[in-house]
């Protein structure tokens, strides 16, 4: 049995402080075992899901409160097997009534720049945890945390605007694997610690953070597909099945008076 403890403040908004650098504002929270819910607004209409082992601790958010992003729960590779079906749940992220879903945004960035929509997804998890207004302690922003060069370079002029910032970062993600002959371990790499690293190192640097970021893209990545294939044979099996159930017709009785059965005969990722 899960134990889910809830915590709201009574003073304000508070800052999930996370082991990777990064905090996350929200109103409260509810720790539910492996995963903590992370409540951006106070009526509960807008929250994100954090792996629990992945924050280091709370404080007070002495600051003025920022714009909040609404933007549904998404699936984490941390989840535990419990937690299976929630991780399939589509991604819903609005920063307002007008802005595009999440979902829409990266499609769109994806389908410009010949990117498998899930691949991008990974990195903005990991990049910024959805927060489109996250700033990293090295000074990179957005939900692809684009540092203020790169942003000049890739001709992003808002690395806060959620479409400006994908469409930005997708493309320095291309432009990686078109540099690494579409090595997606080394395009990783670069993205997180700069392609000169990757160079000078031939390959993944020996730095703790950028071997780990790596690993959570890809093993977040290879689940998705992994559960896609299986949804995709179950789904298969399925019609398979019903197409055998509709094609067994019942007994006909003729003016003979002879029994006839009619049974008929069934397509990187």
């Amino acid at each position: 049995m899960t134990l889910a403890l809830f915590s709201r403040s009574a003073f304000g908004a508070d800052l999930a402080l996370l082991i990777n650098g990064f905090s996350i504002r929200h109103e409260h929270r509810l720790v539910m075992g492996e995963t903590t819910r992370l409540y951006l607004s106070a009526d509960d209409s807008s929250f994100t899901d954090v792996p629990t082992a992945e924050i280091a601790s709370y404080e007070k958010d002495l600051a003025l409160p920022a714009p909040a992003d609404a933007y549904a729960s998404l699936p984490t590779p941390f989840a535990s097997a419990k937690a299976e079906s929630a991780k399939v749940q589509s991604a819903n992220f609005r920063s307002d009534r007008s802005a595009p879903a999440l979902s829409e945004v990266v499609n769109t960035a994806s389908a410009a720049y010949h990117l498998d929509p899930d691949l991008v997804t990974s990195v903005i998890h990991a990049e910024s945890g959805f927060n489109s207004h996250a700033v990293s302690p090295k000074g990179a922003r957005g939900l692809m945390q684009l540092m203020p060069g790169t942003a000049s370079q890739l001709g992003v002029n808002d690395v806060f605007d959620a479409q400006a910032n994908v469409q930005g970062g997708s493309r320095y993600l291309r432009e990686l694997l078109e540099r690494y002959n579409f090595d997606l371990i080394k395009a990783l790499a670069a993205y997180n610690a700069g392609p000169e690293r990757v160079e000078q190192y031939r390959g993944v640097p020996p730095f703790r953070e950028t071997r780990a970021y790596v690993a959570r893209i890809v093993h977040e990545y290879n689940t998705k597909k992994i559960a896609q294939e299986k949804a995709a044979k179950r789904k298969q099996i399925s019609a398979k099945t019903t197409s055998k159930v509709q094609g067994s017709a019942p007994t006909v009785v003729r003016a003979s008076s002879k029994p006839a059965t009619a049974s008929a005969a069934e397509t990187p990722h």
